[in-house]
């Protein structure tokens, strides 16, 4: 009988690791994918917006060379906290079912079974990409995932979205040789850009370096050319690859499977009690980004990294 189950080895679910293992507490963390799998599929030239100190759980430094860290160096530092700590985290180990009885939780995953008295569910939102939902979308030559710019060289690229992810992806490749066509559903790109790239890409769509439709959709994908609608009518252009950078969403299906409640508008927000963080479903938790539902720019890790300590505090209250 485990005192806490947690299911994601993502930074949050380390840093309640962390503090169950501090409280003295029995735990084992649970994840379907790698270590921090979400940080492992960011783009391998990603550098995050926030200084490494941000990052940082249980205390432990995280030590960068510039001020704002890469993705490598995230890696590198939450794997090192993972061994340093010897945290017990079980990975390529999906979560099937969970089910209520005689004081505490049962889990069944894809290779074993636990008993827990507590949960803590901290899956974040990366594993599943917003669809376009239009026809072509299942084309090999559309990715909602993106990893490196050399990939696309020489290539005629369309970006789908104007946030961070797809503009650090217009701009990688274009410089890489791409002839890149953004297609961005608002009036200009998204204030939530990081403050050193927007100028960037809006000086390269300017130049016309970078071509960039506006109050525009993406209607339509074949193999070799595009339909897109703009303010001034329909058009169909050549196309090689679609880098749909439409954003992510929780795994609602799993929320739901568990039995935690969701709100009935757009958001989904899961309900739970923000001063502890445990839902309607007594020693079921929620950690880190999962919290925000579809609202997926209301926590990140600076900003969570708080739930550890708000669950463990409020299970050792109980005990």
């Amino acid at each position: 009988m485990l005192d806490i189950f947690i299911i994601g080895a993502g930074p949050i679910g380390l840093a309640c690791g962390l503090a169950a293992q501090k409280a003295g507490l029995s735990f084992v963390i649970v994840d379907k994918g790698c270590l921090t799998n979400s940080l492992y599929n960011y783009p391998s030239t990603m550098t995050f917006f926030s200084t490494s100190e941000k990052l940082e759980i249980g205390g432990i430094p995280f030590v960068s060379n510039n001020v704002k860290p890469t993705r490598a160096e995230a890696l590198e530092y939450y794997r090192r906290v993972a061994f340093s700590n010897q945290l017990p985290v079980k990975l390529f180990e999906e979560v099937l079912n969970v089910s209520a009885g005689d004081g505490a939780y049962s889990i069944k995953t894809a290779k074993a079974g636990y008993r827990a008295k507590q949960i803590i569910v901290a899956t974040g939102f990366y594993d599943i990409a917003v669809d376009l939902n239009i026809p072509g979308e299942e084309l090999p030559k559309v990715k909602h995932y993106y990893k490196d710019p050399h990939y696309y060289a020489m290539q005629k690229v369309v970006v789908v979205g104007s946030s961070n992810s797809a503009v650090d992806v217009a701009l990688e490749t274009y410089r890489k040789g791409a002839e890149v066509t953004m297609i961005v559903r608002d009036a200009e790109i998204s204030s939530r850009v990081k403050y050193w790239v927007r100028p960037d890409i809006i000086n390269r769509i300017k130049e016309g370096s970078i071509k960039a439709y506006f109050n525009s959709s993406l209607k339509a994908i074949r193999p070799y050319e595009v339909d897109i609608e703009t303010s001034e009518g329909s058009l169909t252009i050549a196309n090689d690859f679609v880098l749909a950078m439409t954003g992510y969403k929780p795994n609602f299906d799993f929320l739901k499977r568990i039995g935690i409640n969701l709100s009935v508008d757009e958001k989904l927000l899961p309900e739970y009690n923000p001063e502890t963080m445990e839902t309607h479903l007594p020693g079921i938790y929620l950690a880190g980004v999962v919290c925000g539902g579809m609202d997926t720019h209301l926590w990140f890790i600076e900003n969570s990294r708080v739930h550890a300590d708000m669950i463990i505090s409020d299970i050792v209250s109980k005990k």
